[in-house]
C-alpha cells in the first residue's frame, strides 16, 4: 500500500490505526512507524535502518513493544520490489 508518506503495511494487520513505513536508502531498508492515535510518534521517530532494528530485537527481554512482530524485512523487501 502506499499514500503521501510513502509505502507501507499494517504490522498488527487487527489495527489499521498503525502503519509501519518502508524504503530504501542507499543499500538500506528503512523502517518509520506511523500511529493516528499518536501524531507525534512520526516527528519524535525517525527512518531506522534494519540493522538497528535488529540490535533492538536482541535486547528485547519481553515486555512493551516487540520490534520482531512490527518490523517484517520480508514484507519490506515485498512491498519495495513492488510496481506501484
Amino acid at each position: 500500500m502506499e499514500d503521501q508518506r510513502g509505502r507501507f503495511y499494517y504490522p498488527y494487520p487487527e489495527n489499521h490505526r498503525v502503519r509501519m513505513y518502508v524504503r530504501k536508502v542507499g543499500d538500506d531498508i528503512c523502517f518509520r512507524l506511523w500511529n493516528a492515535d499518536d501524531p507525534e510518534l512520526w516527528e519524535r521517530h525517525r527512518w531506522v535502518p534494519f540493522d538497528a532494528i535488529q540490535e533492538a530485537t536482541a535486547m528485547y527481554q519481553g515486555k512493551g513493544f516487540d520490534p520482531a512482530a512490527a518490523y517484517d524485512m520480508r514484507v519490506a523487501t515485498e512491498l519495495l520490489s513492488e510496481d506501484c
